[in-house]
């Protein structure tokens, strides 16, 4: 029997790139394809919210342009939602934006980082010693872990890139289901207005088809779909 996936939707494609690529719920469907998971997407952004919780097996928190500490009406039900299920034992997942309203939402605290950006391809340390290649894109990060977490990736620039909440849930900062076409068309549409031409060059430069999107996907999908026996 397959497992329902609620993909909680926080955020939409600029219009140039969403032409192409669609939705951010259509990249992680591509991603974990062929792993016997249903998916139902849920816009949070715009307050389309599950009826109940139980509901969906598992939920996934996406990305978004939006900021984990803006006033936005849909914010806090969807922090609440990620507390509901952590204590209904319903795993989530959180992506980038979804990996800081995971921390926020669980007593972390998160900002706009005064450092800067991170984007394009990243080379993250695991906690058993190994790299972990990944795509980033963005500047809010989290500073502050909530206590029930343990870091699982992180990189000179962004401590907590990977947290995990043991059975309950796991969430990252890069974005495994973004590939370097998407960062590349990403970067097309937002760059020039977002970076300097150095960064904007070493962002585009730093993009191979070599990244480690198996290896994130096992990771996690070891919480949200624990019965898979993967290889």
């Amino acid at each position: 029997m397959a497992t329902k996936i609620g993909i909680l939707q926080c955020g939409d494609h600029p219009d140039e790139v969403a032409k192409k690529h669609h939705s951010h719920s259509a990249l992680f469907e591509k991603m974990f394809d062929g792993h016997h998971l249903l998916f139902e997407t849920f816009r949070v952004n715009y307050n389309e919210f599950p009826a109940k919780i139980e509901d969906c097996d598992g939920y996934i928190v996406t990305g978004s342009r939006h900021g984990v500490y803006e006033d936005h009406d849909w914010i806090a039900p969807l922090e609440q939602l990620v507390r509901d299920c952590f204590a209904a034992s319903i795993p989530v997942i959180g992506i980038c934006f979804g990996h800081q309203l995971m921390a926020q939402a669980l007593g972390g605290k998160v900002v706009k980082f005064s450092e800067g950006w991170s984007v394009g391809q990243v080379d993250y340390k695991s906690n058993d010693g190994k790299t972990v290649s990944l795509n980033a894109f963005h500047q809010d990060q989290v500073i502050k872990a909530p206590e029930n977490s343990e870091a699982f990736l992180s990189s000179d620039f962004c401590k907590y890139a990977g947290l995990s909440y043991g059975k309950n849930g796991m969430s990252m900062q890069p974005h495994p289901e973004m590939d370097a076409e998407f960062i590349k068309d990403l970067l097309d549409a937002k760059g020039q207005n977002l970076f300097s031409e150095p960064q904007l060059s070493q962002a585009y430069s730093s993009l191979t088809d070599d990244i480690d999107v198996d290896v994130a996907t096992k990771m996690l999908l070891s919480v949200l779909s624990p019965e898979l026996k993967l290889a």
